[in-house]
C-alpha cells in the first residue's frame, strides 16, 4: 500500500516536472523582452545599410547593364548571365528607397501590394543572384576544361537557360510573401514586421530543408567544385605559355565564390537558426537575441552583393574594362567639344 502511494507520488511529481519544463520553455521563448528592444536597433541598421548600398549599387549596375547590353558584341563567355545578374541587382536597388522610407518613418503609405512586392524583390534578387553566379562559374569552368567540346556553344543557349532560371526562381520565391498574414494589414507593418501564417511543424521543416538545399548547400557545393576544377586545370596546363584565358577564368570563378561566401553563406546559416527561433525551438533568451541580431546583420550582407557584383564585371572581364574605357573617353571628348562650341559662341 505504501509502495503504491509512493509510485503515484513519483508519477505525479514527474508529470509536474515535465509540465514545468515545457511551460518554462514556452515562457522563455515568448517572454524575451530584449527581442522587442532589439527591433528598434534592427530597423536603424537596415536604414543605414540600405542607404549606403543605394547610390553605388544603382550607378554600378546601371553602368554595367549599359556596357554589357550596348557595347560588348564579341564576348560570348557568360555575358548573358552577367547581364541577368546586373538586372536582378538593379531591380532590388530600385526598391531600396521605399524600404529606407519605411525604416525611417515607421510608416508604409504605398499599400499592401507594394509592400509584398518589395518584400518579394529582396528574395528574388538573392536567389537570382545565386543562380547566375552558379551559371557563370559552371560555364567558365566547363569551357576551360572542355574547350573543343563546347566550341559550338551559342549565345541563344544562355538566353534559354536564363529564361528557365528566372521562371524557377520566381516560383521558388513565392512562398516568402504568401506565408505572410496580410488580412489585418495596416500602414505600420511591412516586410519582416508582417506576421507569419500558422504552419504546422512538419511543413515548416520541409520548406526550410528545400530552401537550404536549393538555395545554399547545392549552389555552394557547385561553386566550390568549379573553383577547385578550374584551379586544377590551370595547374595542369601551367606549362602553356601566356595562358591568359585560364587565368581570367580562375579569377572570375574565384570572384563568384568570394561574393557567395561573403553575402549569401552567412545569411543562410542564420536564416535556418532564425526560423528555429520563430518556431520556439530555441528557448534561451540570450541565444534568441544573438540569433536575431546576427540574422539582421547577415540579411544586410546579402544585399551587399548589389555593390560587389559590378567588381566581377570590371576587375575580371577585360572586354568590360575596354568598353567602359572607350565609353568614358567618348563622353569626355563629347563634353569637351560641347564646352568648346559653347565658348566659341
Amino acid at each position: 500500500m505504501v509502495g503504491q502511494t509512493q509510485q503515484r507520488l513519483e508519477r505525479h511529481s514527474s508529470q509536474r516536472t515535465e509540465t514545468h519544463c515545457l511551460g518554462k520553455m514556452s515562457l522563455n521563448a515568448s517572454m524575451c523582452q530584449d527581442e522587442q528592444e532589439h527591433w528598434k536597433s534592427e530597423i536603424t541598421l537596415y536604414a543605414v545599410v540600405y542607404g549606403i548600398i543605394l547610390i553605388p549599387g544603382f550607378f554600378g549596375n546601371s553602368v554595367a547593364l549599359w556596357v554589357l547590353i550596348g557595347n560588348i558584341k564579341r564576348e560570348k563567355k557568360a555575358v548573358i548571365f552577367m547581364t541577368n545578374l546586373a538586372l536582378a541587382d538593379l531591380a532590388h536597388v530600385l526598391s531600396l528607397p521605399l524600404r529606407i522610407f519605411y525604416y525611417i518613418t515607421h510608416n508604409w503609405p504605398f499599400g499592401k501590394f507594394m509592400c509584398l512586392f518589395c518584400f518579394y524583390l529582396k528574395f528574388l534578387n538573392m536567389y537570382a543572384s545565386i543562380l547566375f553566379l552558379v551559371c557563370i562559374s559552371v560555364q567558365r569552368c566547363v569551357f576551360l576544361i572542355h574547350p573543343f567540346k563546347y566550341s559550338s556553344w551559342r549565345r541563344r543557349y544562355d538566353v534559354a537557360l536564363s529564361i528557365i532560371g528566372w521562371l524557377v526562381v520566381i516560383l521558388m520565391c513565392l512562398p516568402f510573401p504568401i506565408m505572410r498574414n496580410t488580412e489585418s494589414f495596416n500602414s505600420s507593418q511591412c516586410f519582416a514586421d508582417l506576421p507569419m501564417k500558422q504552419v504546422n511543424l512538419a511543413s515548416s521543416i520541409l520548406m526550410l530543408t528545400v530552401a537550404e538545399l536549393l538555395g545554399f548547400v547545392g549552389p555552394i557545393a557547385i561553386i566550390l567544385t568549379c573553383t577547385w576544377k578550374t584551379a586544377q586545370s590551370l595547374k595542369e596546363n601551367s606549362t602553356v605559355p601566356n595562358n591568359r584565358g585560364g587565368s581570367r577564368a580562375l579569377k572570375l570563378v574565384l570572384m563568384c565564390a568570394t561574393v557567395f561566401l561573403i553575402c549569401f553563406a552567412p545569411y543562410h546559416i542564420f536564416f535556418l537558426l532564425n526560423q528555429l527561433r520563430k518556431l520556439n525551438l530555441i528557448a534561451d533568451c540570450s541565444a534568441r537575441r544573438n540569433i536575431e541580431i546576427l540574422h539582421s546583420v547577415t540579411l544586410c550582407l546579402a544585399s551587399m552583393n548589389a555593390c560587389l557584383d559590378p567588381f566581377i564585371y570590371y576587375f575580371v572581364t577585360a572586354e568590360f574594362r575596354e568598353q567602359l574605357s572607350r565609353t568614358s573617353s567618348f563622353l569626355v571628348r563629347s563634353r569637351h567639344l560641347s564646352r568648346e562650341s559653347t565658348t566659341s559662341r
